[in-house]
């Protein structure tokens, strides 16, 4: 009698199975071993892709929330400015991990992407009827263009979060080493700054959501 096993279960099946491949850090081997439980490339580019995503609409939280921890301290008059800083510097490092992810979760894409169409471009040379081959290689254009549109956004949200954090760490570091009224006041001046490029960033995280959206409908 034939078991049947939830998606869930499928992918349990296959972590277990590539445990071993990934510590050798061999990709093709791992793709391998993913086929031969029904995970193809096509089905973790899109998994990396909503991880992608969904990883930007949390660093968009993050850095909302860093916005709105560095707008309450500049607007601070009489109070513990150590505790000023630290929750500050704690807000900092949270948003610059929030960065980092993105950033790792966008290099996953990418890598999967590139084994996909390589893939994809070799077996078009399998084919015996012309215009099966001729079909293929058409959806194949469409799906890399498409592709290139997706990653080029998120590539520019990913750049938008360099001006962002660069300001961020230099008034954390003032106020680290100034916890006084005057440094306080420098921040001031510096919150319109960052602020500025905080809505940009989330102008192209939008974007880039948006085109990681389709892009995932398309390919589906």
């Amino acid at each position: 009698m034939v078991k049947y096993h939830s998606w869930s279960e499928l992918v349990l099946l296959a972590w277990l199975a590539i445990l071993p491949i990934m510590l050798s850090g061999c990709a093709d081997t791992y793709y391998g071993a993913m086929e031969k439980v029904g995970i193809h490339k096509r089905d973790i580019m899109i998994d990396r892709v909503e991880n992608a995503r969904d990883a930007q609409e949390d660093a968009q939280e993050q850095f909302k929330s860093a916005l709105e921890q560095f707008n309450a301290v500049v607007q601070l008059k009489d109070t513990d400015l150590k505790r000023a800083y630290d929750k500050l510097n704690a807000e900092y490092e949270d948003t610059k991990d929030a960065a980092d992810n993105v950033s790792e979760r966008i290099d996953k894409v990418e890598a999967v992407a590139g084994a996909l169409f390589e893939e994809w471009q070799a077996e078009l040379d399998l084919y015996q009827n012309a215009e099966l081959r001729r079909s293929s290689k058409v959806k194949l254009e469409k799906t890399k263009g498409r592709y290139k549109e997706m990653i080029s956004s998120m590539h520019q949200a990913e750049k938008s979060m360099e001006p962002v954090l660069r300001i961020f760490q230099d008034n954390v570091l003032y106020l680290k080493h100034n916890l006084n009224a005057q440094a306080i006041g420098s921040l001031k001046e510096e919150f319109a700054s960052l602020k500025g490029e905080i809505n940009r960033l989330v102008t192209q995280m939008n974007r880039a959501i948006e085109k990681s959206n389709t892009f995932i409908a398309d390919i589906k």
